[in-house]
């Protein structure tokens, strides 16, 4: 049951200080990463895609087995731990530039090792969010989390743009580092108390096997895995080409692409600010697959765009998929924290994890491969039509349910 609005709670403040201002940081290096590696460093689609692989690839390499660590852990100490580590990694970047010694096997080094780090913390920070707000606030938390983050999102891509052209782009991902340092300090001034870890099971093995067991039983868990995979595959084949298209086929200035990332993280804002209400309005099942059923076509407007005025599709398309993405994610999110048991939701979290992000290292691979063989506007009609399909599995599993009360079958049999 609901014990009020999240926000008037300390330890819920001190949690989403720490992730606004690393979500804040993640916006500003989001834009000054990729700028270094094509402008700086010329990079082509496919070492692009290369740096986008090496920061994700590590939930496939170690996503399911992090999963049943972290049932066996308490999960802050994993959680400023993940905080501190790429904190001192992105602080490389910048150290190397100084000296001239920047190179893209640096990026591709330091976004593998900074992804191990996200997978512990991904992970861990879905199992332990309701350790701090209670499962009856779990979609108010989630929501409430990703509307603060959201907002200071908003000022990221922008800020990121500025101060890339102010700054230049290596000096920027400092900010980032920084960031996860406070994010490390406000989760190290939380004072509530977690469950005592369960107790452990024979075999590694084992508890990975039952974690993976739950999912494949549960119809709708199933089916969520597949739609966000589908879109982390599409996002992944974007990425490679996104900057590419947009410094050298539309000629944007660093400012003016973050202005183009700053209309999304308003989308994103706005979504996660609504999602509460529109899960009242259309229903707390209905709305997961009709957020990207009615945002993904719309988001096919992006490849549309043109140097001049055209741009502005673009920014439509962009905001329109951000728009979508976090809907779905707060109320996709929330939904499970809720169906899963406590003892095993660190392993359920990571094998969702795994499944949606295990295909993202190919989808870069892939895109960077088809931006240089049949050009980035053609491969971000690819990622569109992805996108745009994606919500046919939710679609299928919760056909005809209004309410995640509605769902007939909750215990994966």
């Amino acid at each position: 049951m609901s014990s009020g609005s999240p926000f008037r709670r300390r330890d819920f403040l001190l949690l989403l200080l720490g992730q606004t201002t690393s979500q804040l940081g993640a916006q500003v290096s989001g834009v000054a990463i990729p700028l270094l590696a094509v402008v700086t460093l010329g990079a082509s689609p496919l070492q692009l895609g290369l740096v986008t692989a090496a920061g994700t690839i590590a939930f496939a390499l170690i996503g399911l087995p992090a999963g049943a660590w972290i049932d066996r852990w308490r999960r802050r100490p994993v959680l400023v731990a993940s905080d501190l580590a790429r904190a001192v990694l992105l602080a490389t970047i910048p150290l190397a530039a100084l000296f001239g010694r920047l190179t893209i096997a640096q990026l591709v080094i330091v976004s593998l090792l900074a992804g191990v780090a996200r997978v512990f913390f991904d992970v861990g920070y879905q199992s332990y969010l309701p350790s701090v707000v209670g499962r009856g606030d779990l979609l108010a938390g989630n929501s409430a989390m990703e509307t603060v983050r959201a907002c200071g999102q908003v000022a990221g891509p922008g800020a990121g743009g500025w101060a890339v052209t102010l700054l230049g782009a290596a000096n920027v991902v400092l900010v980032q580092a920084v960031t996860f340092a406070v994010s490390a300090a406000s989760l190290l001034a939380i004072r509530t108390r977690e469950p005592a870890p369960s107790p452990r099971p024979a075999r590694l093995g084992a508890a990975i096997g039952e974690g993976l067991a739950f999912v494949a039983r549960t119809r709708l868990l199933r089916a969520t895995a597949i739609s966000s995979a589908a879109g982390n595959f599409s996002f992944a084949i974007a990425s490679a080409v996104s900057f590419v298209f947009m410094v050298r086929t539309l000629g944007l200035s660093p400012a003016a692409i973050g202005l183009v990332l700053t209309a999304g993280s308003v989308a994103a804002a706005t979504g996660a600010a609504l999602t509460t209400r529109l899960a009242r309005r259309a229903g707390s099942a209905r709305i997961i697959w009709l957020s990207l059923a009615v945002t993904g076509p719309i988001a096919m407007l992006a490849p549309l765009a043109q140097p001049g005025w055209a741009i502005v599709l673009l920014a439509l398309g962009t905001a329109a998929g951000e728009l979508g993405q976090i809907v779905y994610a707060v109320t996709n999110v929330s939904l499970r924290q809720r169906l899963c048991p406590e003892r095993m939701l660190g392993r359920v979290n990571a094998t969702m994890r795994f499944l949606m992000m295990g295909l993202f290292p190919l989808g870069a691979l892939l895109g960077g491969v088809l931006g240089e063989t049949i050009g980035e506007r053609p491969t971000l009609w690819l990622a569109g039509a992805i996108i745009a399909l994606s919500p046919v599995p939710v679609w299928s599993a919760l056909r005809g349910a209004r309410d995640v009360e509605d769902v007939p079958v909750w215990n994966g049999s």
